[in-house]
């Protein structure tokens, strides 16, 4: 069955001992006892002290206070295993009060055979020492557990008290730093975290961490832990038990199982005289500091305090783990962090000792830097005084080995070895379909490539403006360091830059990014052979700058509206190299072109090779005109003018390709394309005269309105779209009705004339050179105009809609009085009236 931890997440100060009273947590200080342990001639504090031997001389000295009242009985006891009774002789009795004791402590010898220690603190009464050799003689076996388990439970309170402080240490200096501690703590001192803690706000986090319940599980990677025994037979029952109690709410560690397993034993040597209670030792140098769970009492049936000294077994050195071998470690980092895994013991205790990096000199001298463990860093933090005036055989491609060494109690023991490096001058590289196409709006991880990537200070991400963004980084391989831009950070488009500090190098080293916007869509790319361009389609077309395609490349031309070009705006034409660049393609193929931004990324688009444009000859045309027209005063002196009242009738025959398809259709549109209309032979605009020839004829007034005016242009359109070039048809011109000329019968004196839409004049004169001239002002509407008088009853005007053309006016005069002579050339004379409706 799984263990699993009780109400406290990560710090248990209070755990429960299930006994037939209330339990009780081992938060009351008791007695200090100082030992030291002489081992061929080498001596150690009790803190260093891995495991005992026969043969090892002890020296411990209580530390009681001067003032002690109650009397107390030490007695250091060996055991040799839960079925083989220890003689009476592996008991010593000191007698605290004794003031040689306390000034000078006892000395104790380990016997040969012994398998466990023990220190009993008994308070003086009759027969005390029998009483407790008895109970031990009588059942070793409990006793064999308890000093187990009091160890066990040792060690891992010993775990959660440094994992308490330097969360607490934390939490006041360096809240925001709270998560990554807490995870380096974790990986160090084996202790599983549970997420929902740091996920929270940094002010609630240690709270959590120290007093909230989850899930914690002790597993400290050397020594044997209790969980089998914990698993199996009785204590699961117990545990089962246990689990159910609003105390530990069925969360389990072998710490909890370890107490447990104290209460139940202890317990059960419950005499009339005597009780046993259990001391958790925290080792400090040569003290132990004792805690205990309840206080001792000096009234039947007396306590016992048990304290459970270092096993009398082999105990092997830690398997130190380098937490990534694959990755080297800058010998400049400050501090120097060498990241272990794997002995939770090494950084809770000070059972490792005299810790050192050795490496080498050029010379092949070894060089010793002292290391100390540190579980908030997570590893050995190394003193690098030393290196200051030694010479490393390293150089900026290459580096060295660091070994770790040092001492597992007595014994010494070689650690993992680090590859170590030197800082140096570095040349990054990036992969090129990673910075190829950084866009606005996402996430990127982008990996650097380097020699000097083990000695990464800092990488920092700076917007054009100088400004610093958020990034993480972290180094992922021996030579690579892993980048991750969040979203926020690349909201713009632009050029960013990384800011790469080495440990050691005076100056950065920096690395400028391009950060692309939304790139240009493109859909297709559209050749016509013989065409001096090609047509580009899809949208932010104004980001492209050029399309290549088999060799030839077709450059942005001067910016045309979409109105002087007739395309959409999502089409955008581009101008080939040379005129003739395009004849050589082959219609229905296609291809691949390369498109280039202004940013300078390039994208591929398909290319379609289209056919041929269609072309046309225009063989001939005839205007009809209207009513108003065809009975207008002025007659038009072009014939390639058409009255907006007429009718155009023209005839094209088909060059390219030999025969108009049926589904082809004639375009007509004037210059501004504001304009614009499909003939077609099904909507009957369009009349096959032969498989070449076609007849159109087009209504001005029905197609376009009474606004349009100006030249008219026509093209073909063939089934799929491809136009032809524009041809020129004719010119759209409006035509004013001019119904009478008023006269006098003085031919120096100015005529009226009269009609409606005269605004649609732009001069009349007298004779075709426009020598006596009357200019029809903008924005004129009036019904008559004073014009000159005519001679023979012609006059000469131009239209405003194609001025250029000069057309006559055939309107008899009627000849009335002279009117009033008046000084100076005639006025015009407008008389203001509503315009007619055009005709």
């Amino acid at each position: 069955m799984p263990l699993r931890l009780s109400a406290f997440l990560l710090g248990l100060y209070l755990l429960p001992l299930i006994a037939q009273a209330d339990p009780q947590s081992f938060d009351l200080d008791g007695p200090s006892i100082s030992v030291r342990v002489d081992r061929a001639g080498t001596t150690l504090p009790i803190s260093e002290v891995a495991n005992l031997r026969p043969g090892d001389r002890l020296w411990v000295h209580p530390e009681l206070p001067d003032h002690q009242s109650a009397h107390f009985l030490l007695i250091v006891a060996f055991l040799r295993g839960s079925t083989n009774p220890p003689p009476e002789k592996w008991f010593t009795r000191t007698e605290l009060w004794s003031k040689k004791v306390r000034d000078e402590g006892i000395f104790v010898t380990v016997p040969d055979e012994a398998e466990q220690a023990l220190i009993f603190l008994a308070p003086e009464t009759g027969g005390d020492f029998n009483t407790l050799r008895s109970a031990v003689r009588g059942r070793p076996g409990s006793f064999v557990r308890a000093v187990q388990d009091l160890n066990q439970a040792s060690l891992d309170r010993g775990r959660l008290d440094t994992f308490l402080e330097a969360i607490r240490k934390t939490s006041e200096n360096e809240p925001s730093q709270l998560k990554e501690v807490s995870v380096l703590l974790s990986r160090s001192l084996g202790i599983r975290l549970e997420d929902d803690c740091l996920k929270k706000p940094i002010e609630e986090q240690a709270s959590c961490l120290t007093q909230k319940g989850g899930d914690l599980i002790l597993s400290d990677g050397h020594s044997q832990s209790v969980v089998g025994a914990l698993t199996s037979g009785a204590p699961a029952d117990l545990i089962s038990q246990v689990s159910a109690t609003p105390f530990a709410v069925g969360y389990f560690s072998p710490y909890v199982g370890a107490i447990v397993d104290l209460a139940r034993i202890l317990d059960s040597l419950h005499t009339a005289q005597y009780q046993y209670i259990p001391a958790l030792t925290l080792p400090r140098k040569d003290e132990l500091a004792l805690k205990l769970n309840s206080p001792p009492s000096f009234h039947n049936p007396k306590s016992v305090i048990v304290v459970a000294l270092p096993a009398l077994k082999k105990e092997d050195a830690p398997l130190l783990r380098r937490v990534d071998a694959n990755l080297s470690t800058c010998i400049q980092k400050k501090p120097l962090v060498l990241a272990i895994e794997g002995a939770p013991l090494v950084f809770s205790t000070g059972l490792a000792h005299d810790m050192v990096l050795r490496v080498e000199d050029k010379a092949g001298k070894a060089i010793d830097l002292p290391v100390t463990a540190d579980a908030v860093r997570g590893g050995f933090i190394v003193n690098t005084a030393a290196l200051t005036t030694a010479k490393l055989d390293a150089s900026s491609a290459e580096t060295f080995k660091g070994t770790l060494l040092g001492h597992w109690g007595f014994e010494s023991f070689t650690g993992p070895t680090f590859e170590l490096q030197q800082a140096s001058p570095a040349k990054w590289t990036m992969v090129t379909t990673e910075t190829s196409g950084l866009m606005a709006g996402s996430a990127h991880t982008l990996h650097l490539e380097s020699s000097g990537a083990a000695c990464v200070d800092h990488v920092s991400l700076k917007s054009e403006e100088g400004k610093e963004l958020s990034a993480q980084w972290r180094v992922s391989k021996a030579n690579e360091v892993e980048v991750t831009i969040p979203v926020e950070s690349a909201k713009n488009g632009g050029v960013l830059t990384l800011d790469i500090k080495q440990a050691g190098m005076a100056h950065d080293e920096q690395i400028p990014l391009r950060l692309y916007g939304e790139p240009a869509q493109l859909t297709l790319f559209t050749i016509i052979p013989g065409d001096a361009h090609g047509i580009l389609h899809g949208t932010h077309l104004n980001d492209v700058e050029s399309v290549e395609l088999g060799g030839t490349k077709f450059a942005r031309p001067e910016e045309k509206t979409s109105a002087e070009t007739g395309t959409p705006t999502d089409e955008l034409e581009l101008a080939a190299s040379g005129e003739s660049a395009t004849a050589s393609f082959q219609p229905g193929v296609k291809l691949v072109a390369r498109a280039k931004l202004n940013d300078g990324r390039t994208l591929d688009v398909a290319a379609l090779i289209e056919s041929p444009r269609p072309r046309v000859k225009l063989l001939s045309k005839a205007v009809e005109f209207g009513a108003a027209s065809g009975s207008s005063a002025i007659h038009l002196a072009n014939e390639s003018e058409l009255p907006q009242d007429g009718r155009l009738s023209f005839s094209i025959k088909s060059e390219m390709p030999a025969a108009f398809a049926r589904d082809e259709k004639v375009e007509i549109s004037t210059v501004d394309y504001s304009f614009h209309m499909l003939l077609s032979i099904d909507n009957g605009s369009l009349i096959l005269q032969d498989q070449q020839t076609v007849v159109g004829r087009f209504d001005p007034a029905k197609s376009f309105g009474s606004s349009a005016f100006g030249q008219l242009r026509f093209r073909p359109v063939n089934g799929r779209g491809v136009n032809g070039d524009w041809e020129p048809l004719a010119i759209l011109v409006r035509v004013p009705s001019l119904t009478e000329l008023d006269c006098p019968d003085d031919a120096t004196q100015h005529c009226v004339l009269k009609g409606t839409n005269l605004f649609l004049l732009s001069a009349i004169a007298t004779d075709p050179q426009f020598s006596n001239t009357a200019s029809v002002p903008a924005g004129f509407v009036a019904t008559t105009i004073d014009v000159p008088h005519p001679v023979g009853g012609t006059l000469y005007v131009k239209l405003r809609d194609d001025p250029s053309d000069i057309n006559t006016a055939s309107l008899p005069p009627v000849i009335h009085g002279a009117p009033p002579a008046t000084a100076g050339p005639a006025p015009l004379k407008l008389q203001t009236s509503d315009l007619s409706e055009p005709h």
